[in-house]
């Protein structure tokens, strides 16, 4: 049994003349944290895309569990237990935590005309799994507009992670937050990892990513510019192939130029 749960191998995206990906090649390892790093245009959002199920693939290999696969919808994803939260969550801010936990997957109870809504047993489930994760809602009858970004993140986490997530797709889940809210996100990250889940965790952040990654790949104009293990990279090695290595040095020096010529 292979301990890689999804894989790229060589894969190619092109829109028209457009390329947006090219032969990118990544492995998202059973049970770990695996990053993907890259600045606005790296190609980021087109990889989501492709691993959720919203693209095909123009060229190269997508393979589940080592089958080779080729996904007509984000459904037909989600049917491989590859489940996605985009960074508009697709939740209702007024409906109530436990009707957006459950939104498209109502429990009923009843027959015939006489089916309705198990409320009771919604609650009590959205409640029991939410703590599990290790997030303390005192009502989760409250509206979810009413809670943080970082808590809506969270819910959304632990919602994929119930309905039988084997893989989780995290696009930027930390970007419009601030630092305490960020910390809750992470949080809730390594507690679906600990849960036995693959998490793919897609960011421009770097501080971020190396808190929770295990594995690291740098995207870079559609290209996997560089891989990186934890055990083998610092953070400041990290960040500095982020943001551009030897470009970032020149731009550093022309910056000093004319602070110095001020």
């Amino acid at each position: 049994m292979t301990d890689i749960a999804l894989e790229l191998k060589q894969v190619g995206k092109a829109f028209g003349s457009v390329i947006a990906l090219s032969d990118v090649s990544v492995k998202v390892r059973k049970g770990v944290v695996t990053c993907i790093l890259g600045d606005n245009g790296a190609g980021k959002s087109t990889l989501i895309k492709t691993l959720s199920g919203v693209h095909k693939p123009s060229s190269g290999v997508y393979e589940v569990d080592g089958v080779p696969m080729t996904f007509g919808s984000p459904r037909d994803a989600l049917a491989n237990g590859i489940a996605t939260v985009y960074q508009d969550l697709a939740t209702i801010p007024l409906m109530s935590v436990w009707r957006n936990f459950f939104l498209g997957n109502e429990i009923t109870k009843g027959w015939g005309p006489l089916r309705r809504l198990d409320v009771k047993k919604m609650q009590e489930l959205a409640k029991k799994h939410l703590m599990e994760m290790g997030i303390d809602l005192r009502d989760t009858g409250q509206q979810i507009g009413t809670l943080s970004g970082g808590e809506r993140q969270a819910v959304a986490i632990a919602r994929a992670v119930y309905f039988g997530a084997n893989v989780l797709i995290l696009d930027e889940p930390t970007s419009a937050l601030g630092v305490r809210q960020s910390g809750i996100v992470l949080k809730y990250v390594l507690a679906a990892k600990d849960r036995g889940v693959s998490v793919v965790f897609i960011t421009h952040n770097p501080h971020h990513a190396y808190l929770v990654g295990d594995y690291f790949y740098l995207l870079n104009r559609g290209h996997l510019a560089n891989e990186y293990e934890r055990e083998k990279v610092e953070l400041e090695e990290l960040t500095k192939a982020m943001a551009g290595g030897a470009e970032l040095d020149t731009l550093t020096k022309e910056i000093q130029a004319v602070r110095l010529g001020k």
